[in-house]
């Protein structure tokens, strides 16, 4: 357990946290939700103790261990990855080090012997003995193939680091667990691993994540971030906002009748206050005028923009025609023979593991890449949006946001077009005028979904683009994918928004590609889809060898 008691911390001006009190229990999962800037990973901190409050304190229980996600990936890279994911039980490692070291004296001393004796018994009262094979499930389920785990970290690719980042926070069964962005370059079935692994978890979880299908399937609770306080729902994410919905409409709607009886009792005294014979119905009025009072409703500092894709015209009957599609990147054929079709309605989730071979796809028929062999064909009805993963290239220049917006705005608009169509995109004010230079990576999203909206395109083209967003930036954009009544092709690692839009699941393995009209987790439950994914991926490997 671990208690939060009159928890306050401002920096300068701006107002963090104000009295936070909460109480995390054992057996009980928390998703930690709020706006950008809210302070969620900065309440993780202060619960670690790495950020120290204005006021309050933070208590856990008598001989409790608490394990932190690390966000450092280089803080261990002397260490083997078997080492590494052990250092998640600091007592343990020191332990098992010294234990190691006087097991490997030449003069075995009968000091040494008393010593040894007594770490036996702390090893033992630890479960040293099953550390080797925690540690080894682990990381097998998170993807860290055996033949890396005595490798040092410094060896690692950074997405096989934060694996292990992970799988040491998960070892040697904490009292309370703290996981910042957990599933951040976890693949499918390593984040289904990890949702598995924390519904059977029995003591104290508290998690943020962007990941609203990863939330709603691990979360017992929710502590949600706002108006500088943090209140707590029991039930996952869903559950949280439709009560906090319902809850918001509750006080407005309080509040209308409130203000509609005010100005209805104002009316009447205004009308009879001078009538002789009304007087004292209109000083009874008065009286209970004054008692009525709106409630206050703090500014929340939870926004969602105002994302809606609107298509000139519909598409024709020919969408999308590709033929032969190859193309090979630094010696590796990422793509090979691809043919493929797009219909009307489509809204294609492109996925499996091969990130690169979607990514040289959409920029093939964006334009950006040219294909070595094969062809592609756009019907004469289409033009296409494209959103790159990597976006920098469209803010080289250091320009204000209206003059940025106003590159892609139609001609005939000006600064007040692209500061209306900015606030909806949660730019209002002095934000307009601020520079891309300084841009965070959300801010540029939004910008780049702006772009799209703007060009009327009847087929979008989105690669990762829920990458740096926010909970409500990423809820308000699969909203507008829904909404939108032509052809989509996107790429996402968010289980909600690929099973929310799709209707359509293509998968490019490297012995072929799999195509399926269904639902994406029809798509992940089916049999028949496992069976061609294995025989693809065998067939590659027999070609290959």
């Amino acid at each position: 357990m671990i208690t939060a008691s009159n928890i306050a911390l401002s920096y300068g001006k701006r107002v963090l946290f104000k009295d936070v009190n909460i109480k995390f229990t054992p057996g009980n999962c928390y998703g930690l939700i709020g706006a950008n800037g809210a302070g969620k990973s900065t309440f993780l901190k202060i619960l670690s103790g790495e950020v120290t409050p204005d006021k309050g304190e933070i208590a856990i229980g008598p001989r409790e261990r608490l394990a932190v996600l690390r966000q450092d990936q280089f803080a261990f890279d002397e260490e083997t990855v078997f080492n590494t994911v052990i250092r998640g039980h600091e007592e343990l490692y020191k332990i098992m080090a010294e234990r190691e070291a006087i097991y490997a004296k030449a003069d075995f001393s009968e000091e040494d012997g008393v010593r040894s004796a007594e770490l036996e018994a702390e090893f033992a009262e630890m479960n040293g003995y099953e550390a080797e094979s925690e540690a080894a499930v682990l990381l097998n389920g998170l993807g860290i193939p055996e033949e890396l785990r005595q490798k040092k970290m410094k060896e690692l690719e950074g997405g096989d680091k934060v694996r292990v980042l992970l799988a040491q926070a998960l070892f040697g069964n904490p009292d309370v667990l703290l996981l910042d962005e957990p599933t951040n370059n976890l693949d499918l079935k390593s984040i289904s691993w990890l949702e598995d692994f924390l519904f059977r978890f029995p003591n104290t979880v508290i998690v943020v994540s962007h990941d609203r299908h990863f939330l709603n399937q691990v979360c017992t609770h929710t502590a949600d971030i706002d108006f500088s306080r943090i209140r707590v729902y029991v039930g996952n994410y869903d559950f949280w906002y439709h009560a906090s919905q319902l809850n918001l409409k509750q006080r407005q709607n309080e509040n209308r009748k409130v203000s509609e009886k005010a100005e209805e009792l104002k009316a009447f005294i205004q009308r009879f206050s001078s009538n002789a014979s009304k007087a004292r119905q209109a000083t009874s009025r008065k009286k209970l005028l004054d008692k009525l009072t709106l409630e206050d409703m703090p500014v929340s500092s939870r926004k969602y923009p105002h994302v809606m894709f609107k298509p000139e015209r519909p598409c024709g009957d020919i969408i999308l025609e590709i033929s032969g599609l190859t193309k090979e990147i630094d010696g590796v054929k990422v793509l090979n023979n691809l043919d493929l079709i797009v219909r009307k309605n489509d809204k294609i989730a492109f996925v499996g593991g091969n990130t690169l071979a979607r990514t040289t796809l959409f920029r093939i028929l964006a334009g950006e890449l040219e294909p070595d062999s094969g062809s592609f064909r756009w019907g004469v009805t289409i033009t296409n949006a494209y959103f790159p993963k990597e976006n920098s290239g469209y803010f080289e220049k250091d320009l204000s946001l209206i003059d940025w917006l106003g590159q892609y705005s139609p001609p005939t608009e000006g600064e007040t077009f692209a500061r209306g169509f900015l606030g909806r995109m949660l730019f209002s004010g002095d934000e307009a005028t601020k520079k891309t230079s300084v841009l965070s990576g959300g801010e540029r999203v939004r910008c780049m979904l702006s772009r799209m909206m703007l060009s009327g395109a009847n087929v979008l083209i989105l690669d990762e683009p829920t990458n740096h967003l926010d909970l409500e930036s990423i809820t308000a954009l699969n909203d507008g994918l829904i909404a939108y009544p032509e052809v989509v092709l996107f790429a996402s690692h968010d289980h909600e928004f690929v099973s929310t839009i799709a209707n359509r699941i293509i998968e490019i393995t490297p012995g072929g590609v799999i195509n399926r009209v269904m639902a994406f987790d029809e798509y992940l439950e089916s049999e028949g889809v496992t069976r061609e994914r294995d025989e693809l991926y065998h067939g590659h490997a027999e070609l290959t060898l």
